[in-house]
């Protein structure tokens, strides 16, 4: 059975057991996606670039756990031009899927990010993020899936990038807007690799699979509740 299978199996599967667990979870926290979510309201991030006054192309990576999801919410965020499925931050070039699930090429799943900032800052990615896109709180995993692939990570592309992303998640941590620690890296980008066709619009092009509805159709329709001013619905 394929690594993608085993996962949607694996959901079947928590579905079927934990149903009333999640409705729970959803109702802990009405600021947050989740228990172990945000506590508060994200705020916005006080160190950003400026907005640009041209418009332009600027690029922005980050991993928070299976691609599909991350790929979805920043699919639907007013400005970005292209979300892309991928992998970073490992050693080895041009990984495929299979290898990269093995957990021993040291790639995370990652988002490459296309975005016009006279449109939409980096700050207001990263708001973004760590609002709606993943738990930055989880230590390499996410929901079901487990492993240093599936870590929290922004692969930032210039110093400007470093010091917004270092500034924000000290901002977040010192007003414990999460329940425990952010323990996102912050790492500069060596290399992109797209993942393979098949993985790309995953959520857009499955809507019914079980693993999309329970993990990352929430996600989105979060980034719709929390930034209205952001969301587009293309």
């Amino acid at each position: 059975m394929s690594r993608e299978s085993l996962r949607v199996v694996a959901v079947i599967l928590v579905v079927l057991a934990g149903v009333m667990v999640f409705r729970a979870r959803k109702e802990v926290l009405a600021g947050g996606w989740a228990a172990s979510g945000p506590i508060a309201t994200v705020p916005a991030p006080a160190v950003d670039e400026a907005r640009a006054t041209a418009h332009g192309k600027e690029t922005a990576v980050v991993a928070g756990g299976c691609f599909w999801g991350i790929q979805a919410v920043f699919q639907h965020v007013k400005g970005v031009i292209s979300a892309t499925s991928g992998y970073s931050g490992g050693r080895v070039k041009n990984p495929d899927y299979e290898t990269v699930s093995g957990g021993t090429t040291g790639h995370a799943e990652s988002v490459q990010i296309v975005y016009d900032p006279s449109k939409v800052t980096y700050g207001e990615l990263l708001r973004v993020f760590f609002s709606v896109a993943h738990d930055p709180t989880e230590l390499n995993r996410q929901g079901p899936d487990e492993g240093t692939q599936y870590r929290s990570v922004i692969f930032y592309g210039n110093d400007a990038q470093k010091r917004i992303a270092e500034a924000y998640i000290a901002q977040l941590d010192k007003a414990g807007v999460y329940p425990r620690a952010i323990v996102t890296q912050v790492v500069g980008l060596q290399a992109f690799y797209p993942a393979e066709g098949y993985h790309q619009n995953y959520a857009a092009t499955h809507p019914s699979n079980p693993y999309i509805v329970y993990n990352d159709a929430p996600k989105v329709a979060h980034l719709q509740k929390e930034f209205p001013e952001l969301y587009t619905a293309k």
